[in-house]
């Protein structure tokens, strides 16, 4: 392992608003905060928006500064990416953020029925070898309902078509609430404030010419979710 990296590592541990709990505090366990993150942590009473698989916290952080009368939370298991989010956020003092390192498939260790009003997965890998490992499959689906609020959205903004669609057709298929679906955001030229905030490697693949996507819709209810056929 590199210098640096273990540089970051260590620094990790002295940010308070990254938490990085063991695997065995976590499995089949409730971490210390769920159910009580708004006045265990943040101390106020304001929504909660998750980002999945945050990478460096880009999207987190920006998101923070723009809306500060909401909270948000971060998550990657590698620790050397949530690094810059969490130093970013410390250094500028913001209230309304947190990171947490740990893997999406132990989620719901994490959160309470109803405790998250919003979900944003940015730019995650689009597993196109295994479905059921995309973080808007059926399995991770499941996960997010049991914390998500009635009514609460579920945004994915991808650079792969392959994802998108298939996350269409799956919202599709189980007769889920599309509210919008758009296959070039910044082609259409309506990206708007939110959606025009931009990641690292967002910009990268701008830079060359691939096109982003964004797909928002809900998971209200309790039946079990079909996957669409393997293509």
């Amino acid at each position: 392992m590199g210098k640096d990296k273990l540089r970051k590592f260590k620094e990790n541990e002295s940010f308070s608003l990254l938490h990085q709990p063991t695997f065995e505090s976590i499995f089949r366990r409730d971490f210390h905060l769920k159910g009580k993150w708004r006045e265990g942590f943040f101390h106020n009473d304001h929504p909660i928006v998750l980002e999945l698989g945050c990478g460096k916290g880009e999207y987190t952080v920006a998101l923070s500064r723009k809306y500060p009368d909401k909270n948000f939370i971060g998550i990657d298991i590698k620790g050397a990416r949530l690094w810059r989010g969490a130093k970013t956020a410390t250094e500028e003092q913001l209230a309304n953020v947190s990171f947490i390192r740990t893997r999406i498939d132990f989620i719901e260790s994490f959160f309470a029925a109803g405790e998250v009003d919003e979900i944003w997965i940015t730019f995650p890998d689009p597993q196109p070898k295994n479905q059921r490992k995309r973080l808007t499959s059926t399995p991770f689906l499941h996960h997010y309902r049991t914390f998500l609020k009635p009514g609460g959205v579920v945004q994915l903004k991808t650079d792969s078509q392959a994802l998108h669609l298939y996350t269409k057709e799956l919202v599709q298929l189980n007769g889920l609430q599309l509210l919008e679906a758009n296959n070039d955001i910044y082609g259409a030229g309506n990206a708007g404030e939110l959606l025009s905030v931009k990641t690292h490697y967002e910009q990268l693949f701008l830079k060359k010419g691939l096109p982003i996507t964004y797909i928002k819709f809900k998971i209200d209810g309790d039946v079990p979710l079909n996957e669409p056929e393997e293509k």
